[in-house]
């Protein structure tokens, strides 16, 4: 039971960690203050929006939140019931507030929060510069601020260059700036490659794709070459295999007759006397085992002097 109570201890830990650093890590993405023919709400109206982005890999909820363009915040002596008094709380209870992985959620700075929980209770300036700060749930710490600059173009956006970045900076979006907004999208679409855009320059007329495709081609071939000939001689292994298991007696036959004639001659020695001596039947019946060995000694023993029995026994 202690275990599984530190365990649970250290899992509200982590948990509670991993939720920190979700609504901690929302970016203001970008802003369209003057809005006369671009995005429409859910209402089918033309009104200023905020976008965050959540540029990590895991979904965040940012319920409990606040926005705010209410510089009136930033007063440390205020208590956090006085700062959420001067924000828009996002409210509880809307699946719609939990930012899925690398995904983007739009507000509207309409001043009618009656219309639903991502219409803001401000507006924003169409033509001065605005302030607009995202607080987390305690109404005390920032997550993200940006200032607007005055007088953006009708219908132009104020964006970050690449979406969550905040050290890339800032660029002006919109048809006056030969680009378009981007709601509830990303502020850059990728529809080049870089790196074949830098292969085409490097090799205008395709002579090193040409070389290249060859050799791909030709490494292929002689890879299933090699691949073959060894799956080849594998087979003709385990063939040669199988045939000396059907065939092992007339291969050990021929494997002895190829060996007949290289004994020495004293094996012939023995098998013939060995032969003899079976043949004629005359021999006492002794051990059957018959050994000749050779002897240093150029005369025989039997006719050695020293060996009988001349002289007369005393």
């Amino acid at each position: 039971m202690k275990k599984l109570g530190i365990f649970i201890v250290a899992l509200i830990a982590v948990c509670g960690n991993a939720f920190g650093q979700g609504t901690k890590s929302l970016v203001i993405n970008e802003v369209l203050v003057n809005n006369k023919t671009n995005f429409q709400d859910d209402y089918g109206q033309q009104h200023a929006w905020i976008e965050l982005f959540n540029p990590t890999f895991a979904t965040v909820d940012v319920r409990n939140c606040y926005l705010t363009c209410d510089k009136r915040v930033l007063d440390k002596s205020l208590s956090a019931p006085e700062r959420a008094a001067l924000m828009y709380p996002i409210p509880k209870g809307d699946v719609l507030t939990k930012i899925p992985p690398r995904q983007h959620l739009l507000f509207w700075a309409d001043a009618q929060p009656k219309r639903g929980n991502f219409h803001l209770n401000f507006e924003l300036d169409s033509i001065g510069p605005n302030w607009i700060a995202l607080y987390d749930g305690n109404a005390i710490t920032l997550i993200d601020s940006v200032t607007i600059p005055a007088n953006l173009p009708v219908d132009c956006s104020y964006a970050l260059n690449v979406d969550g970045i905040r050290a890339k900076g800032w660029k002006v979006m919109g048809q006056e700036a030969g680009t378009y907004v981007t709601p509830s999208t990303n502020n850059v679409t990728l529809d080049t490659n870089e790196k074949i855009d830098g292969f085409k320059q490097k090799d205008p007329h395709g002579i090193a794709m040409a070389v290249m495709a060859m050799l791909i081609v030709f490494m292929g071939l002689l890879v299933l070459f090699l691949a073959f000939k060894v799956v080849g001689n594998i087979g003709k292994k385990i063939a040669q295999r199988n045939a000396m298991r059907h065939h092992g007696i007339e291969d050990v036959k021929v494997a002895k007759e190829k060996n007949v004639g290289t004994e020495s001659a004293e094996i012939y020695a023995a098998i013939a006397m060995a032969l003899h001596e079976f043949q004629s039947d005359v021999h006492d019946v002794e051990n059957t085992v018959l050994t000749i060995n050779k002897v240093k000694r150029n005369y025989s023993p039997w006719s050695s002097k020293i060996y009988t029995l001349r002289s007369l026994p005393k």
